[in-house]
């Protein structure tokens, strides 16, 4: 049990505060690194923002304002694509730390480090989508994104259950589907590093998708509720936009979704 140093609920909050991409993605794999280490004490003495900090680029625009991206076979294409999965990545930081801190005093100290370890990896995926931008002739910011993420995640503050159906088991399970082409395109393009980056993210948003359905199923326990249902049933309270098919069956079922959460959408 983690009894002494900083309150990691504290540490959660300045990551989350911190408007510098690079800061925020310092701060987030200092506080999983000292979490993890047990330097962190189990205390959550500030509430969570309302909204992170946010750099002063790239513009934040509403998901239908955005330009298309085309296909990314181009090279302006494919900087194009490469930097709305990096602006995806960044969000995500914020997403998995607000997790932490947010739900960390009702869910538990597995919860707290679970989350502080994917707010780590997403960081670590940042970090590698803005530095390959960078050898393209770009970087993150150069480019619009929208903020929807933060929307769905700002939507379901109030309900932990909600925030896991619609955030891990929803949103980042959609990454799992959509990646894989996403993938072939950028090999196709000839780039072999940033394809080599996308393979690592599907890797890691498997493990990232399976640890919010072991929570959401954990909860789905305790109020003795059948998880395919109650997952349904929040989604259609909290999740406006539609599920499309085609689903990456394999990847979701490693991750631990059956086709009983989402077949009827097909």
């Amino acid at each position: 049990m983690n009894l002494q140093g900083e309150p990691v609920g504290a540490a959660i909050v300045a990551a989350l505060r911190a408007g510098n991409a690079y800061a925020k993605v310092r701060a987030a794999r200092a506080v999983a690194r000292e979490w993890r280490l047990g330097r962190l004490a189990f205390d959550f003495p500030e509430a969570m923002p309302e909204r992170p900090g946010r750099p002063e680029r790239p513009e934040l625009m509403k998901p239908r304002h955005m330009p298309r991206r085309g296909r990314g076979q181009s090279l302006k294409g494919r900087i194009a694509l490469l930097h709305s999965i990096a602006h995806i990545e960044f969000v995500a930081i914020d997403l998995a730390l607000d997790m932490a801190g947010r739900f960390g005093p009702e869910m538990g100290q597995g919860f707290v480090g679970d989350f502080l370890a994917v707010a780590a990896d997403e960081a670590m995926h940042f970090a590698l989508l803005d530095r390959h931008l960078r050898s393209l002739g770009s970087h993150y910011g150069a480019l619009p994104a929208h903020d929807g993420l933060w929307g769905a995640a700002h939507n379901t503050r109030h309900d932990v259950a909600a925030r896991l159906a619609v955030v891990p088991m929803l949103l980042e399970a959609h990454g799992l589907d959509v990646t894989p082409r996403i993938l072939e395109r950028v090999r196709e393009a000839g780039d072999m590093r940033g394809a080599r980056i996308l393979e690592r993210i599907l890797d890691d948003e498997i493990r990232h998708v399976a640890v919010g359905a072991k929570h959401f199923f954990a909860l789905c326990k305790g109020r003795n509720a059948s998880p395919p249902q109650l997952w349904k049933m929040l989604r259609n309270a909290h999740f406006a936009g539609p599920v499309h098919p085609p689903f990456n069956d394999s990847a979701r079922r490693a991750a631990g979704l059956s086709r009983e959460f989402y077949a009827e959408v097909e």
